[in-house]
């Protein structure tokens, strides 16, 4: 069985240590999140690709190759039907809330959850 979080998502908000992130380089992004495994393009050219758990409010990312390669990354996320939300701990830290702010080294991102296209 699929786990809901399943599918592509396309960042609509994004902030790093309590920077924004500019929307011109979000509208380029998706992450696919399929099977336990994750893939982040970036103008649709696959940038960063691992492994990934689930459980009831925490996801951890295992980076296999890409910009993240050998890292794991704690995270936690809020998920409603079209809308999630993850707090990535760059750090190796799992964060503890939905924010960030200067040094703390967390990535906030908000998804929109993004229609398939047949022919993927």
């Amino acid at each position: 069985m699929n786990h809901p979080l399943e599918g592509l998502w396309q960042p609509v908000y994004a902030e790093l240590d309590g920077e924004e992130a500019p929307r011109m380089f979000l509208e380029k992004l998706e992450l696919e999140l399929s099977s336990g495994k994750y893939t982040v393009r970036f103008g649709g050219e696959a940038s960063d690709h691992g492994t990934y758990e689930i459980d009831a409010i925490s996801l951890t990312l295992r980076g296999v190759t890409g910009a993240n390669a050998g890292r794991t990354i704690p995270s936690i996320f809020k998920f409603t039907g079209t809308s999630l939300s993850i707090c990535y701990g760059l750090s190796g830290e799992r964060p503890a809330k939905f924010t960030t702010a200067s040094g703390q080294q967390l990535y906030l991102v908000n998804y929109q959850r993004k229609e398939q296209e047949v022919n993927r």
